[in-house]
C-alpha cells in the first residue's frame, strides 16, 4: 500500500491586520500634521503689554456692546470721523484710546481701527483689561 505524504500547504497571510495597520498610521499622521497653510514669509504676532500705564492725554473712543461709539463719555453720531477730527484739532501727535466691551463683535471694532489708521490722526491705543482683573 503506497500512502503519499502530503504536501504541506503554506499557511495563508491574513491581511485584514496589516490594513488595520495601515489605517492607524493614516490616523496617527492626518493628527501630527499641519494642516494650516504656512506664510512665505516669518509673521511674529503682536505682543501685549501687560502692567503699563496707560498713556495720559488724547481722546478715548469707547465702542459699547452692540457698536454704539462715544467719544469721551458722550454719544457720538454718525459720521463720527469728523467729530473726532474736530475734537483732535490743535494737539500735536493726538492718541486715540480705543476701549470696546468685552462682548463687542469684531464687525464693529475692525471697521473702526482700520478708519482711524486711515485717516493718519495720531497713534491708536487698545484698552485691554488684565487677566486677574476679570
Amino acid at each position: 500500500m503506497g500512502l503519499r505524504r502530503r504536501v504541506p500547504t503554506p499557511p495563508v497571510e491574513p491581511v485584514i491586520p496589516l490594513v488595520d495597520v495601515v489605517f492607524f498610521l493614516l490616523a496617527f499622521f492626518m493628527l501630527v500634521a499641519r494642516l494650516d497653510a504656512t506664510a512665505p514669509f516669518e509673521v511674529l504676532p503682536p505682543v501685549a503689554i501687560g502692567g503699563a500705564d496707560m498713556p495720559g492725554g488724547g481722546v478715548t473712543l469707547s465702542v459699547a456692546a452692540d457698536g454704539t461709539l462715544a467719544l469721551n463719555g458722550a454719544p457720538v453720531p454718525e459720521p463720527w470721523l469728523p467729530e473726532l477730527r474736530r475734537r483732535l484739532d490743535g494737539g500735536a501727535e493726538p492718541l486715540i484710546r480705543v476701549n470696546a466691551h468685552r462682548d463687542v463683535a469684531l464687525r464693529h471694532v475692525l471697521p473702526l481701527i482700520s478708519a482711524l489708521e486711515d485717516a493718519a490722526l495720531g497713534e491708536i491705543v487698545l484698552v485691554v483689561t488684565p487677566p486677574e482683573a476679570r
